[in-house]
């Protein structure tokens, strides 16, 4: 397994157990838009700096073609994509590595929140 810096390493385990508070008062069924908003709270709450529906640029050849967004982009460090899904589909996992190549940022948490047990729903991806 690749090294992460101790305190990216911490964080991580700050973002799930934020993710863990949202999952216990709501559990599964909502949209993902609203556990955004909660985790947004508890980050607020626990004074995590994020930054929420990151714009980020799509570059080809150096040249802008577009723009997407991340769900969460927390300290700098760490991209977040929520789902609210009956399963992860096969294209959630490149999904959150194209977002950290162009982020250039190492670690990834990919989320389902649709599920009894969250933290077996949680992904920790490093690129």
């Amino acid at each position: 397994m690749k090294e992460l810096d101790v305190i990216t390493n911490q964080l991580s385990y700050d973002i799930i157990g934020c993710a863990i508070a949202v999952h216990k008062i709501f559990g599964a069924g909502l949209l993902e838009s609203v556990y955004e908003d909660a985790l947004c709270i508890e980050f607020e709450d626990r004074k995590i700096p994020y930054e929420r529906q990151k714009e980020i640029g799509i570059n080809y050849k150096g040249r802008t073609i577009g723009k997407g967004y991340i769900d969460i982009l927390v300290d700098r460090r760490i991209v977040v994509e929520l789902k609210s899904v009956e399963r992860f589909a096969p294209v959630h996992t490149p999904q959150i590595l194209t977002y950290l190549r162009m982020t250039d940022t190492r670690l990834g948490l990919l989320m389902n929140f649709n599920y009894d047990l969250l933290k077996k729903n949680i992904r920790r991806i490093i690129l």
